[in-house]
């Protein structure tokens, strides 16, 4: 007798990863692809991504001797505000090409949010390039910022960079707030301070170029007072978002998921200093893994009719189980 399987699917920055199993089990199979998902007119582009998920998830499916993909999540980056496509066209191509009966589509967030805690009340801080922190009490999600380099993501990688260099600046100009040991990573980095600009503006990729001078801000911070003072501001701002999206009842859990937290000690102190002020009812703990995880337990949840988490259309839209 074959047992029905799943597919879980986490579409981001770098492309997509995808994973087949048995609900209830770890998966079987993996595969992921280097080519991230189009976005234009009509926000995340289905067919370009279902280009990507066929192959995968049928080779995948193959090798795990998955007969049938019952159950489908795919978490999307850009789902909540560039979704409408995915919600209208993706259920009805998973059933056609892979034979998929019920579907979850969720904003990569839910899904971080998820592998980070499970189906619990708590907040979740996801940081890389940019920033969101997204709560629920299960009854409904709130989200804070995630809003790009431009209007917000504060207090994340692309943050941090771009206040390192503007203090590099100040000082290759001698203005106040200004740190001379920036100012030497910055023109070891990247060339002379007054080409700048014109490097970085030029960029579609500026965010990830912002991002990749934090590591030199948490290494100046040791010794250099506006490197330290740059983290403790990214940390105030980090504490801040969870704080907004946190429930304000019982002892909800809290944790910290993405790359910037590499950074480690020099950000990781005053964050954490910054959560226990701010959330002292809330138990902070480890994540317990990352948004592919959190769309495997999403499926194997959906699957077994035992989901609890609360459903949004522009957060987590499940589609109803197709005919039989």
């Amino acid at each position: 007798m074959t047992v029905p399987g799943y597919l879980a699917v986490d579409s981001g920055g770098s492309g997509l990863r995808v994973a087949v199993g048995v609900p209830g089990r770890a998966p079987a199979a993996q595969r992921e692809s280097g080519e991230p998902v189009r976005t234009g007119a009509r926000g995340i582009d289905p067919g370009h991504l279902m280009a990507q998920l066929v192959p995968l998830a049928r080779a995948s499916a193959a090798e795990a001797a998955l007969g049938t993909l019952d159950t489908a999540v795919v978490g999307a980056a850009g789902f909540a505000t560039l979704g409408d496509a995915l919600r209208a066209e993706l259920p009805g191509a998973l059933a056609r090409e892979l034979g998929v009966r019920q579907v979850a589509l969720a904003a990569d967030a839910v899904t971080a949010y998820v592998g980070a805690l499970g189906p619990r009340p708590g907040a979740v801080l996801a940081a890389g390039t940019g920033l969101i922190a997204v709560g629920t009490d299960l009854q409904a999600w709130r989200r804070a910022d995630g809003w790009g380099h431009l209007l917000g993501d504060c207090g994340g990688g692309a943050w941090i960079g771009r206040a390192g260099l503007e203090a590099a600046l100040r000082a290759h100009d001698g203005r106040e707030g200004g740190s001379a040991p920036l100012l030497a990573c910055a023109e070891e980095q990247f060339g002379p301070a007054s080409g700048l600009p014109g490097l970085l503006y030029p960029r579609s990729d500026r965010p990830a170029v912002l991002a990749s001078f934090a590591p030199r801000v948490a290494t100046c911070a040791a010794h250099d007072p506006v490197a330290e003072g740059i983290l403790s501001a990214a940390a105030r701002h980090m504490a801040e978002s969870v704080a907004a999206v946190c429930p304000a009842d019982g002892e909800p859990r809290v944790a910290l998921t993405g790359g910037l937290f590499g950074l480690g000690d020099p950000l990781l102190v005053p964050l954490l200093e910054e959560l226990t002020s701010r959330l002292p009812h809330a138990r902070q703990v480890p994540a317990e893994g990352d948004p592919l995880h959190g769309s495997v337990r999403i499926a194997s949840d959906l699957a077994a009719g035992r989901l609890t988490l609360p459903g949004e259309p522009a957060m987590l839209h499940v589609v109803p189980t197709q005919g039989e």
